[in-house]
């Protein structure tokens, strides 16, 4: 088995990042931001999270 090599690896396309500062952070970004696959029940928690610490919830995530 041989491991992936850059060759095979994509990074996500500029198109698709953002800073959150060009629009506010939905709970999908809140999500994604945490490194998980956005599913009904994170995306709620998310939600949440938004409603209850704001734009500041990201934050949260990040260092």
């Amino acid at each position: 088995m041989s491991e992936p090599s850059d060759v095979d690896s994509h990074p996500t396309p500029d198109h698709l990042l953002h800073t959150g500062g060009e629009h506010p952070v939905d709970p999908i970004d809140l999500v994604m931001a945490s490194g998980r696959t956005p599913t009904p029940e994170l995306i709620e928690k998310a939600r949440q999270d938004l409603e209850k610490y704001g734009a500041a919830a990201v934050e949260r995530l990040m260092p």
